[in-house]
């Protein structure tokens, strides 16, 4: 009892910090959110989307779940994905993955721990479907940080094939998507280039061929 008590004494520690820089900051937040961003990121611990790209309560809705995966058949994922983006209008969807993902790993490794074996399934297929480029690499860590990078394009690609972002192009609304990959040994986030903002781009995207994110220069497209 006693962690849970001194971290209570840190939320209050936290609040009184913000309140202290901006008094009116929680009465202005218990009125409404109206954030630009929607992550859709791995459960991983060590991970702090809000936080670690410098954001405040309220500018961001998050969901997370093992393996950073959008699966159509999760009710929840998409319940999160309707609200962001129909009622709180978020401009952009952030699907972030990260390399030596666990969930990740024990796909590539078909490792077995019970009932995530079902949901892992998914990233299964993605490394069936890439298996020739995956055995071209020269090791089992770059396969592995590949597959992590992959991961990320499918669920991207998962993203927009859903009716919610669909419909949210045909009635003209604002919406990006984009994939994102962190290696926690160095708390830096990168852009993977792989943004679309349509159903054109989207169907562009999965005839592509992508570079592994570490090799491609600043700023270049996929090639």
């Amino acid at each position: 009892m006693e962690r849970i008590e001194r971290l209570l004494n840190s939320n209050r520690r936290w609040a009184e910090e913000l309140k202290a820089d901006d008094p009116q900051f929680f009465e202005r937040l218990s009125e409404s959110q109206s954030p630009e961003l929607l992550w859709i990121g791995c459960s991983d611990s060590r991970i702090s989307p809000t936080s670690s790209i410098g954001l405040l309560p309220g500018e961001m809705f998050v969901h997370r779940n093992v393996a950073n995966l959008v699966n159509h058949s999760d009710m929840n994922c998409l319940a999160v994905m309707q609200f962001a983006i129909e009622v709180l209008k978020v401009e952009h969807v952030i699907v972030c993955g990260h390399y030596g993902c666990g969930g990740v790993k024990a796909a590539f490794d078909d490792a077995r721990y019970g009932l995530v074996d079902n949901w892992l399934r998914y990233i299964q297929d993605t490394m069936h479907k890439h298996q020739a480029a995956l055995e071209k690499l020269p090791d089992y860590e770059t396969r592995l940080d590949r597959l992590c990078e992959l991961n990320v394009i499918e669920q991207v690609i998962s993203v927009g094939e859903t009716t919610i972002v669909q419909d949210a192009w045909d009635r003209g609304q604002t919406l990006y998507l984009h994939g994102w990959i962190y290696r926690i040994g160095e708390g830096i986030y990168r852009d993977m280039k792989i943004t679309v903002r349509s159903l054109d781009e989207l169907n562009a995207m999965r005839t592509a061929t992508y570079k592994p994110a570490e090799t491609r220069p600043a700023g270049s497209v996929p090639a």
